[in-house]
């Protein structure tokens, strides 16, 4: 696709020189989300000038590889970019690094101007919030010692991945998927690892307690410390006072610690949809094309409080994902929007996690089910556990079993069922016993 129509032009004064500047769509937020917002417009054929514009000094990149490959070193960080700086440019996508916008003036229209913290400003004919969110803080005495840390960008990567070289023992604190990627990863890089978690059992809010089970009897046999119900009363520092040298628990127990890495969920960055005055609800509420309460504004991905998109899902029921796959399908739906079309978003939801060597991959939502079944095959190392409501398939956590997987997404995805009887024989591939009932 080449170069698109000239945009239309606003200016800003800037002492006493005057500059030009491009509207049309502004995109803030340059994740996943943002650029599958940019991509799917132009193959949409919309032809106005877009900016994506993200607050890190760094271009548009993946980040599920920050804690496993790109820890480890087996990937560098020029494999995890999206696109290319030609890509952009060939496309009228403006590129934007390194600004924080702390204000937005924005009309009845949709139309308006963005304040970034440096001065510069944004005019824009349509608005796109795909800010994400923010790791979740531990609020600790000691929480700001030097090897303190959270991973939930490529800054905060490159400061662990400085770091490993000196330590031998570090604590992760959250047993969800985050810090079990990056436990696996740290202990597979040869260092002492302890997991906190402060509930009774792993990932407790993504999967259910047969598969929570399974993490932790798999994590435990492969060496790594996991402590369940436990949580850290405070960090002590080293002797010069400035770094972190152990974690004490509640007991009193001391963990020694130069690396203390801290996971324990995310908070939506609402703050300027708050200060535009749009519904926030655990992130921005849109309905069903990716549209907030202003009826111009789009609000993609992580920070997205949107309807359930699984067909089927109990009226007014909302949630708020985060994976990639929503980003990139909401995504396509605000793109719909944005272009004057509405396209429901309708789909399943799936997502995966690799830890060591359990690839974990789920299909659908397990809430509210009723009867679970397990097929687990111990001499191929392959585990699912299939969740049902009512007598109908609604999600399944795989590991290591990507056919069945496969089965239960496309299954869903068709609005079939797999009968829970048939299931349970582990011999069975599940795509023969799909029914249309």
């Amino acid at each position: 696709m080449g170069t698109h129509a000239a945009a239309q032009t606003a200016s800003v004064t800037t002492g006493a020189q005057t500059l030009p500047m491009r509207t049309g769509l502004l995109i803030i937020g340059a994740s996943q989300s943002g650029v599958q917002l940019a991509v799917s417009l132009r193959a949409l054929g919309f032809d106005e000038h877009i900016t994506l514009l993200g607050d890190e000094d760094h271009r548009p990149y993946q980040r599920p590889a920050l804690s496993k490959e790109f820890l480890q070193g087996t990937v560098e960080s020029e494999s995890l970019i999206f696109r290319s700086n030609d890509y952009w440019a060939e496309h009228n996508v403006e590129l934007v690094k390194g600004e924080f916008i702390v204000r937005i003036d924005k009309e009845a229209d949709g139309s308006g101007v963005a304040h970034a913290s440096s001065g510069r400003e944004f005019p824009f004919k349509r608005l796109a919030l795909t800010v994400g969110a923010r790791a979740r803080k531990l609020d600790i005495d000691g929480g700001d010692l030097d090897g303190v840390l959270y991973l939930r960008n490529a800054d905060d990567a490159l400061a662990l991945k400085a770091r490993v070289g000196d330590a031998t023992d570090v604590v992760v604190i959250g047993g969800g998927f985050i810090g079990l990627e990056a436990a696996s990863s740290l202990q597979k890089m040869g260092k002492n690892v302890t997991v906190l978690e402060f509930g009774p059992r792993l990932v407790g809010r993504a999967v259910g307690e047969e598969t929570a089970e399974y993490f932790l009897a798999a994590h435990r046999s492969r060496g790594l410390d996991i402590r369940l119900n436990t949580s850290a009363a405070r960090f002590t520092a080293d002797e010069a006072g400035q770094a972190v040298a152990a974690v004490e628990l509640q007991d009193g127990t001391l963990l020694p610690a130069q690396i203390v890495l801290i996971g324990i969920g995310v908070v939506p960055n609402t703050q300027l949809a708050e200060q535009l005055g749009l519904a926030v609800d655990n992130g921005v509420v849109v309905d069903r094309f990716a549209l907030a309460s202003d009826g111009t504004t789009v609000a993609v991905g992580d920070v997205a409080n949107m309807p359930n998109p699984v067909p089927g899902s109990a009226p007014g029921e909302r949630i708020r994902l985060e994976s990639v796959n929503n980003a990139i399908e909401h995504a396509k739906v605000a793109a719909y929007s944005l272009t004057g079309r509405r396209e429901e978003y309708a789909g399943i939801p799936w997502f995966w996690s690799n830890q060591a060597d359990l690839k974990l991959q789920i299909a659908g939502l397990c809430n509210g089910y009723d009867q679970t079944v397990l097929r687990r095959d111990e001499e191929r190392g392959k585990f699912s556990v299939l969740y049902y409501r009512q007598g109908r398939i609604i999600a399944a956590d795989c590991v290591n079993a990507p056919l069945d997987f496969m089965a239960v997404k496309n299954a869903l995805a068709k609005g079939q069922n797999i009968p829970a009887d048939a299931a349970a024989d582990t011999g069975t591939p599940l795509k023969t016993i799909t029914t249309d009932s």
